[in-house]
């Protein structure tokens, strides 16, 4: 196992857009646009202020990219939560359409999914696009499909977590000390078990920025 200094220079990289995997190339191009165009606030209450902002210019961004995603079959759908709504794809994937509620920025919210598919690439968000319902915007990505054939034990997944250097600061919410980095909302119906196997489908990532940068 790599141990957290190393783990901590490649998020940094990857985060700024200077290495990380294909799959994640457009998300970087996106959190990078974010950050140069109109660099958001540290501070929560401005960030919120600037959202509005941040979302007149991806939909500009999407406009000149062609970055819209519009293949969305409402047959399919299967299920939605405060955050986002659910569809099945071809029974292999979900499509899942998220407005970014949980963040005070839309930068959060991309910088989330790059570092859900570093710490859990089985279930990697791939990018899909934007897409634009009742003047609302979402980012749409494509995850694999997990289908659960038995209870999760929490305990495991506390286990797993403080294994890998994640602290438990409360209930379902965890912290990474020498990373900078809060996980929360791990409960049973976001981490999955199939044959044994824990599977984090649904992740809110932060990073505190004065330690993770550092």
């Amino acid at each position: 196992m790599m141990n957290s200094s190393t783990i901590k220079h490649e998020l940094q990289n990857i985060l700024s857009g200077k290495s990380g995997f294909s799959h994640d190339a457009v998300i970087q191009a996106i959190a990078n646009h974010l950050r140069t165009s109109q660099r958001a606030s540290p501070m929560a209450k401005e960030k919120h202020q600037n959202k509005s902002k941040e979302t007149a210019s991806l939909i500009a961004f999407a406009q000149q990219h062609q970055l819209f995603y519009n293949e969305i079959d409402e047959r399919n759908y299967v299920a939605e939560g405060a955050e986002q709504k659910v569809f099945i794809k071809d029974n292999l994937y979900v499509v899942k359409l998220n407005d970014a509620i949980y963040y005070a920025s839309w930068e959060d919210y991309f910088l989330n999914l790059l570092l859900h598919n570093y710490f859990f690439s089985d279930t990697q968000y791939q990018f899909l696009g934007f897409h634009l319902k009742d003047n609302i915007l979402y980012a749409a990505v494509k995850q694999l499909f997990v289908k659960a054939n038995e209870l999760t034990d929490l305990v495991k997944v506390k286990t797993f977590l403080t294994n890998n250097g994640f602290e438990n600061t409360k209930n379902h919410d965890y912290y990474h000390p020498i990373l900078g980095i809060i996980l929360e909302d791990l409960h049973d119906e976001n981490v999955l078990t199939n044959n044994g196997i824990l599977y984090f489908i649904d992740t809110v990532f932060y990073i505190h920025p004065d330690i993770f940068w550092s």
